[in-house]
């Protein structure tokens, strides 16, 4: 490699694709809107009594308007677009699958699939163990709705610290990024679930949303295989990456690779 390739390579490397560079202003907003949430919580408790029953329509609240954001990005994965949704999220559409020659019916397409499919509820186990002890914790009143709800916003920020920082179920899953994760639109379902606890009209109808998401996302998995490995799905591959939401590692190979 010539220098003035060698500088283009480093140059390349070091600029920050657009939706990487949105997702790190999201989770610097997330962040603030976890401080803000504790804050609230401290000094005005009030303000969480709209979790309860129906007090959700007493009254206005900031708390509405996160639930707003959260029942719009869950809307965002329920619709197929291609712009501000990472293709991790949106792989299950036919939109966005570009298929390889021959390989919709190829035998390995099974295996992969059931073996992502086997980490991926050792995940669901694990992640249930910890949303019961959760909730245990909550029916023998060591936390009440306000904690249920901190911890959901806590989920909210750590949800974004997987897919730019580094992710624990990559350990489990061992996919190569978001891009091809399998449980990739299961975030909402696990940032929520602390809530089936605390009932009431928010809670649960951020659950149940969660839950249609995920059930959507289970099905597609199911009934169109192809568009989740990157082998029958060419749109998946590192090299068609238009994302680029790689953790520090992921860009390092492929500054390597130029």
């Amino acid at each position: 490699m010539d220098k003035q390739r060698y500088f283009e390579v480093k140059k390349g490397c070091r600029k920050m694709p657009p939706l990487r560079r949105s997702y790190i202003v999201r989770l610097t907003g997330r962040c603030a809107v976890l401080t803000g949430c504790v804050f609230l919580g401290i000094l005005r408790p009030s303000a969480f009594e709209l979790l309860e029953g129906l007090n959700f329509f007493d009254r206005f609240s900031v708390l509405h308007i996160l639930w707003g954001i959260w029942m719009t990005d869950m809307l965002w994965q329920l619709i197929p677009v291609n712009s501000r949704v990472p293709l991790g999220s949106q792989k299950l559409f036919r939109k966005r699958f570009v298929p390889a020659d021959g390989k919709s019916n190829d035998p390995q397409l099974r295996e992969y699939i059931i073996s992502t499919t086997k980490a991926a509820y050792r995940v669901f186990i694990l992640w249930a163990v910890l949303i019961a002890v959760i909730g245990m914790l909550f029916y023998i009143h060591v936390i009440d709705d306000r904690a249920l709800f901190l911890i959901c916003v806590f989920f909210y920020v750590c949800d974004l610290i997987c897919v730019l920082i580094w992710c624990p179920f990559r350990l489990i899953m061992k996919n190569r990024c978001c891009t091809t994760c399998r449980i990739f639109n299961w975030d909402h379902l696990m940032m929520f679930s602390p809530l089936i606890f605390m009932g009431g009209f928010y809670g649960m109808s951020l659950v149940l949303t969660a839950f249609a998401v995920w059930m959507v996302w289970e099905l597609c998995v199911m009934l169109f295989p192809e568009r989740f490995w990157e082998v029958s799905n060419e749109a998946l591959k590192c090299s068609n990456c238009t994302d680029k939401l790689c953790t520090q590692y992921c860009e390092k190979r492929r500054c390597k690779r130029g």
